[in-house]
């Protein structure tokens, strides 16, 4: 089977320990340009991964971004799925006492209520610098333009997410779905999207083409559905259990260039 196009995870997956895009990495990519669209998918926001499209010489293909929530085509936005304003205040009222860290997101927005220790952090891993703004404002702001959060994150002690997670599932069991990458780390996103669902959409909307003809890669909790569902899901060899369970192929590490090995090895066999 000849496989047409890739979807490829970002942190975790694609970036070595620098995180950043390795020489053998940028080359296997651009050996694809004009053969086979080589997409980003991740829960990054837009303007942290159009830096790295730069480098891979894919400005003019989709992304994906926020696991499904926002998807942009030629610089428009063609699908968007946002946690309404009133979730985000009622998180917002509750945390007041709990005081944990809470980001929020809206495309190529972030929001920070202080640049603490989780700001600073994530601000050195995505190269991008958030706004200091406090929630209520934002909401203000969001409610006038009738915009919601394609993501928040919640950062903070062990203790502090548990407790997050605990509210959220009691109070939003059917709108929202809750990612936890670390310990610490707590992403909040609409529950009806995902990355296979952006998957879908991009395909029946864009490429025309079928979910066998899918190569994904992928690491984490939040690429087990796409792993499990295209034609040929790839964990790199640092992923998670759960990833490495359903995928047909485990590839090296996200460090070793797991991504660039794989791609050497399937491109002569599928005559790319």
């Amino acid at each position: 089977m000849k496989y047409k196009i890739v979807f490829s995870d970002i942190d975790g997956t694609l970036l070595n320990k620098e995180r950043q895009l390795s020489p053998s990495t940028i080359s296997e990519i651009r050996k694809l340009k004009n053969k086979i669209p080589f997409i980003l998918i991740s829960a990054r926001m837009p303007a942290a991964m159009r830096h790295l499209q730069k480098e891979l010489e894919i400005e003019e293909l989709p992304i994906i971004s926020y696991n499904g929530g926002l998807i942009i085509v030629n610089d428009q936005v063609v699908s968007t799925t946002e946690i309404p304003v009133t979730i985000i205040e009622h998180l917002s009222n509750w945390n007041s006492n709990l005081k944990c860290h809470l980001s929020l997101y809206h495309n190529d927005e972030w929001y920070v209520p202080s640049m603490d220790y989780w700001a600073k952090r994530e601000e050195n891993n995505t190269k991008i610098s958030p706004d200091v703004k406090i929630s209520e404002d934002i909401i203000t702001k969001w409610r006038k333009e009738n915009k919601g959060a394609h993501k928040i994150m919640a950062m903070g002690e062990v203790h502090e997410i548990d407790q997050i997670v605990d509210f959220l599932s009691i109070e939003y069991p059917n709108e929202l779905h809750l990612y936890r990458s670390k310990s610490t780390y707590l992403e909040i996103s609409p529950k009806s999207i995902s990355k296979l669902t952006a998957i879908k959409f991009l395909l029946d909307q864009h490429f025309n083409f079928a979910l066998e003809d899918v190569i994904a890669y992928g690491d984490n909790y939040n690429d087990v559905e796409m792993l499990n569902h295209v034609g040929f899901g790839v964990a790199v060899g640092n992923a998670r259990e759960e990833a490495k369970l359903v995928a047909k192929h485990i590839t090296a590490l996200s460090i070793e260039d797991g991504v660039a090995l794989s791609l050497q090895q399937l491109g002569p066999l599928k005559n790319w």
